[in-house]
């Protein structure tokens, strides 16, 4: 899975990496990412492409507190004018909902009462597989001790995929389609090489939404 709010730098490498390896992904934007007419000609090849395009909510909001998770920042209504708001986006562009029925939450962080809102506006929540520090490649060296190199993130997938009995099997790896321009260490200059060894070693890969129905 991939994400993107704020920066899309890496997404037409992304792009070409997927095509040579003739891989379909998922990708989550926020409505303010689809609406960046910068970013529209990419987002339309990826549509072209065949991956899957959900929402990751409209202005990326926090859900519920960082150290309290069972206290909500948002209000239902704003909860739903919010992913509403991020449809509409997504409209503009072919993509309508109930092709999109796939909901990943903005910073991959909500609670109880999150989920069943997501479920009563018809979509399937998700989140991506703890284990890795996939999720890690938006950090960059001036976050001090909180900065992961991309060669730490490949290691840990790697020990994650050699060290499970499961493997990787179902597993949901999340990386970001583009990052503050402090990090100077992509990590999708790493995706080919990653996809290359995961293949050797047996994967195969798929859309999100085959693998929640």
């Amino acid at each position: 899975m991939f994400t993107g709010d704020e920066y899309g730098d890496g997404l037409a490498l992304i792009r070409r990496v997927l095509k040579k390896q003739n891989i379909k992904a998922s990708f989550f934007f926020t409505g303010r990412f689809y609406r960046k007419p910068r970013l529209v000609p990419h987002i339309r090849r990826l549509i072209a492409d065949g991956n899957y395009l959900g929402s990751h909510s409209d202005q990326h909001l926090l859900y519920c507190d960082w150290l309290k998770r069972d206290s909500l920042l948002v209000s239902q209504d704003s909860f739903r004018n919010d992913l509403q708001n991020s449809f509409k986006a997504m409209s503009r562009l072919g993509i309508e909902k109930d092709k999109a029925r796939v909901f990943l939450p903005p910073f991959e962080w909500y609670n109880r009462t999150i989920a069943e809102w997501t479920g009563r506006e018809g979509l399937t929540l998700v989140n991506l597989t703890h284990g890795t520090r996939s999720a890690a490649d938006y950090t960059y060296p001036e976050m001090g001790k909180r900065y992961v190199s991309s060669s730490e993130i490949y290691e840990s997938i790697m020990r994650r995929e050699s060290s499970d009995i499961e493997g990787l099997n179902g597993f949901f790896l999340l990386f970001h389609v583009g990052t503050d321009a402090r990090r100077k260490d992509k990590f999708y200059y790493q995706l080919d090489r990653l996809l290359t060894e995961l293949r050797q070693r047996g994967y195969w890969f798929t859309t999100v939404d085959r693998m929640v129905d």
